[in-house]
């Protein structure tokens, strides 16, 4: 996000507003938290303080700063590599670490730890984004395919914009999906009044395909593993959101706010959730080199097995 100011009206509500804009601006929330006790953040014309707790239709204006110039360096930060050749890597990235360096996030990110771990990488997408061919977002967890040459970046890179690589996701989202079994189709791009978001009602997209089938459902919840087709911003949680399905712990497109009569128990687990239930646990593509067809597969993190057993045992 470049320096500026930017006032918006929340769409969401029971949500410290540190982590509401964190999550919105992808800063760190130490980040926030500085801009915030300069006095750069102000709910209703008034100044306010990390703990705010905010609510739907605060107006919320944020004085940015410019970003610093960035430094990167490796850092021997533990990360889950769970293929590498001379061509490529496979990662099983955990939520909470952004990809690259940004303003906000000059270092711990995924970037910094593969400089440190990987003997090389593809400069294509320049020094900020060594090896880097596609992301996920800082609370997605899951798999990543990382080129550490141009060639292999390149062949990526064409493979996805062919999709022919397949990306499978689990998410966690609220109420009941319907139908059980669908493919959305249709454009994503800026939203016309929140530039923060992204949107299908949108005059400038690009085709957006999320293919699902529900896989559970419980009480409150639905469990839906998700057919990838297409790679644009915040696509998942766009394309669920508008469905009425925002997935749970998305503080940008929802609310962890559950609906009609539920326990205090369920409520207080969802409130205390710190990240969006979206996993990529599934990546199949063809090697850049050999052309051999390679498939990984990452288990659900701790953290969101949890849930889906603490949510179970409620349901039953």
């Amino acid at each position: 996000m470049k320096s500026g100011e930017v006032t918006f009206s929340s769409l969401v509500e029971s949500v410290r507003i540190d982590k509401y804009l964190s999550d919105i601006f992808d800063y760190s929330r130490s980040h926030i938290s500085k801009i915030i006790d300069n006095e750069n953040v102000f709910i209703n014309s008034k100044p306010t303080k990390s703990k705010y707790i905010i609510k739907r239709g605060d107006t919320v204006f944020v004085r940015l700063e410019s970003p610093k110039s960035l430094n990167i360096s490796p850092q021997n930060i533990n990360i889950d590599i769970i293929y590498q050749d001379e061509d490529i890597a496979v990662i099983n990235k955990p939520a909470g670490m952004v990809v690259h360096p940004s303003a906000g996030h000059f270092e711990g990110t995924l970037v910094n730890a593969l400089l440190f771990h990987c003997d090389q990488l593809s400069g294509i997408n320049d020094v900020i984004r060594p090896g880097i061919v596609h992301r996920l977002d800082k609370d997605t967890s899951g798999l990543m395919v990382i080129a550490k040459n141009d060639k292999a970046h390149l062949n990526l890179a064409n493979d996805f914009k062919d999709r022919s690589i397949s990306k499978f996701y689990k998410a966690l989202v609220f109420n009941k999906v319907a139908p059980k079994k669908e493919i959305i189709k249709n454009v994503i791009g800026r939203h016309k009044k929140n530039r923060l978001k992204f949107s299908s009602f949108t005059d400038n997209g690009k085709i957006a395909i999320t293919e699902y089938i529900v896989e559970k459902y419980y009480n409150n919840f639905t469990l839906v593993d998700i057919n990838l087709k297409t790679g644009r911003t915040h696509q998942i949680r766009v394309h669920f959101s508008e469905k009425g399905n925002p997935l749970v712990g998305d503080t940008l497109y929802g609310s962890n706010n559950l609906q009609g009569k539920v326990s205090k128990g369920l409520r207080d687990i969802v409130k205390n959730f710190e990240r969006v239930f979206l996993h990529s646990y599934s990546l199949q593509f063809k090697h850049p080199t050999t052309k051999e067809i390679l498939k990984f597969n990452a288990p659900l993190p701790d953290e969101l097995a949890s849930f889906l057993k603490n949510i179970e045992d409620f349901d039953g």
